[in-house]
């Protein structure tokens, strides 16, 4: 069974959310899904549908998918909604906006959306500032999990379009992760890319509190600042510091016609591999935590 749990749904609100404020005629969706070489998303429905028939072709059996701007929540739900069998949902949240609590409570409402993401270095905040442990102690009533993107953070579609990325990296710290989640040790935490870039810190986040996992997601290009490191090795060194029950596999699969990333999960079964990996380690790497993680209602 693989379950992937890291994916983008590119929704045409989205699209439309990223662009706010530049110069777009027409349909904005549309115009920008040409501009990027993407095919139009279309309505929440029929991109959901779209990821299934992307899914059953791989042999994908869930998918975390993650609503990856602020206010696109209702993209995401309306997927989880069509397909709860296959999808869980996550959102982007900026916690720094303002009444985060009044804000937060009411999108966990109804079950469909199940994990918070947090972009510390994105949306400019501290991870000891007093809302994001508002944040943790939300998720804990709402009986949810917490994302927080650590690291390096590039996002490519704000790249091709030219939009500024001023992102300040070294509020992504895993060791402040860290530091919140010991206080909410009943709230599942995910660190994705294995800390993109800051590995030995997230390895160390990840020996310090049992409630947070590592996800395997994207190309993991963070390796080039460790002269050396290989794929082989980050996973070698993650399930010895983790153990297979604290990793989830992901892909960053996100935009069409490119799809599910296949390319991805092929290159982290063949590390897994060839570290020699039980089959008990690699079906809970794949999507045995995802499953115990998310279980279905």
């Amino acid at each position: 069974m693989v379950c992937d749990t890291h994916c983008h749904f590119f929704s045409s609100r989205f699209l439309e959310l990223l662009t706010q404020g530049t110069e777009v005629s027409g349909d904005r969706a549309a115009a920008v899904s040409t501009k990027l070489g993407w095919d139009p998303p279309g309505t929440p429905e029929e991109l959901a549908d779209r990821w299934v028939v992307e899914l059953d072709r791989h042999t994908v059996a869930r998918v975390a998918l993650i609503a990856s701007v602020p206010g696109d929540e209702a993209s995401v739900r309306t997927a989880v909604i069509r397909h709860p069998t296959r999808f869980v949902g996550f959102f982007m949240f900026n916690p720094a906006a303002g009444d985060a609590r009044s804000r937060l409570v009411p999108l966990f409402e109804g079950g469909h959306l199940r994990v918070v993401a947090l972009f510390p270095a994105m949306h400019r905040y501290r991870l000891d500032d007093p809302v994001v442990e508002t944040v943790f102690e939300v998720a804990a009533d709402a009986g949810a999990a917490v994302f927080v993107h650590c690291g390096m953070l590039t996002v490519g579609v704000r790249k091709r379009l030219g939009l500024p990325s001023s992102f300040d990296l070294r509020l992504g710290d895993p060791l402040g992760v860290a530091a919140v989640a010991a206080r909410h040790p009943a709230v599942p935490v995910i660190i994705p890319h294995f800390g993109a870039g800051f590995f030995r810190e997230a390895l160390m986040a990840v020996d310090q509190c049992a409630n947070i996992l590592l996800d395997t997601s994207s190309s993991n290009g963070w390796m080039k600042y460790y002269p050396g490191l290989t794929l082989d090795g980050v996973f070698q060194q993650a399930l010895a510091v983790a153990g297979p029950e604290r990793l989830l596999f992901g892909t960053d699969s996100s935009f069409f016609p490119r799809g599910w990333q296949k390319p991805v999960h092929d290159a982290q079964v063949a590390a897994l591999a060839a570290v020699r990996a039980t089959h008990e380690a690699r079906s809970r790497v794949m999507g045995g935590n995802f499953a115990r993680l998310f279980p279905l209602s």
